[in-house]
């Protein structure tokens, strides 16, 4: 018995539990560096997990909304941590996860607008996001060890729902916030595509996400109502094992759309690509750390987005049943 426990152990490790969790990263932030790479890898049903995100932004756009509305001359230093929770079960038969991440730091911004300079520092908290992501195209769900040490994704297709609840800080008086006074979310459709065998420390994936974000009015944009046309994302990632707990990717996403009209007056809609990498290691069974960087490459136009980010996450995730086994094996 021990011996069987102690080769399930060595073969579900290596998925790492922590892996799936990292999709709870989707967020307000994200639209700096995209969802990123690996963060739709699938895993048992009943997997739990809990990020702490800290990222660094900088640029000509408030990296709290995600809309990317920008203000050419205008520039903004942030500093955002983020803490959530995800829960893989299955629905429909498929593989699905449900989670709630808040964001909250601090932002510095030197904006003009409409004439008028303004200078400010907001501290506190942004607006929560839930959001609801199930496979559609793909592998079963994993419902049990040997279906975890069977599976291989090949390819698969998710579809995700997102929804910001405007609940976070929020000033009518200046043009920045951390809440954006507005109803916003996201539809997209997460692609993973496994390249050669699904072996740790040899795994390579091509992952896609196209997305659109759509925006209410915001009735109150500094006494005026801004509106924002729906925004369009698409993100690519080329990952591959360097060794069995050691994983790097090619990160590229690109922003279209998202024309911003202030009572009449008419923005500019965007159309910037951005690239970056990321590294990823496995701690334990349990947690993993990722470190991403990505910045903007077509910018410069006063109206193009600029934009550079640092995020650092770690992610810890657990299971009762590998809880259990680790226990019986003596971990």
């Amino acid at each position: 018995m021990k011996n069987y426990i102690k080769f399930v152990n060595m073969r579900t490790n290596n998925f790492s539990i922590a892996l799936v969790i990292v999709m709870l990263c989707v967020s307000i932030s994200t639209m700096a560096q995209g969802d990123g790479a690996r963060f739709y890898w699938k895993n048992l049903m009943g997997t739990n997990g809990v990020p702490v995100i800290a990222s660094s932004m900088s640029g000509n756009s408030n990296p709290f909304d995600p809309s990317r509305f920008v203000i050419p001359g205008s520039t903004f230093e942030a500093t955002m941590t983020m803490a959530g929770y995800a829960k893989m079960l299955p629905l429909f038969k498929r593989s699905a996860m449900v989670s709630v991440i808040m964001p909250m730091g601090r932002l510095s911004s030197d904006v003009s607008l409409n004439g008028l300079d303004y200078s400010m520092t907001a501290r506190g908290f942004g607006d929560p996001m839930l959001m609801l992501t199930v496979n559609l195209i793909g592998a079963k769900p994993q419902m049990n060890i040997p279906d975890a040490i069977r599976y291989q994704p090949k390819f698969s297709l998710d579809v995700l729902a997102s929804l910001a609840v405007p609940i976070g800080e929020y000033d009518s008086s200046v043009p920045i916030n951390l809440g954006q006074n507005r109803w916003y979310g996201r539809i997209g459709t997460p692609i993973v595509w496994q390249i050669g065998p699904w072996v740790p420390g040899k795994r390579t994936t091509l992952e896609f996400l196209p997305a659109v974000w759509l925006f209410s009015d915001n009735t109150d944009y500094v006494g005026k109502t801004m509106q924002t046309e729906p925004m369009f994302q698409l993100e690519g990632h080329l990952t591959r094992d360097f060794m069995e707990r050691l994983w790097g990717s090619l990160d590229v996403i690109s922003y279209s759309g998202g024309k911003a009209t202030i009572d009449g007056v008419e923005g500019n809609q965007l159309s910037n690509v951005g690239v970056g990498g990321t590294l990823g290691y496995h701690i334990n069974d349990n947690m993993q750390l990722n470190l991403s960087y990505s910045s903007t490459v077509d910018d410069n136009n006063t109206t193009d987005l600029k934009m550079d980010s640092f995020r650092v996450t770690l992610i810890y995730g657990w299971h009762s049943l590998i809880e259990g086994m680790n226990r019986l094996s003596g971990k």
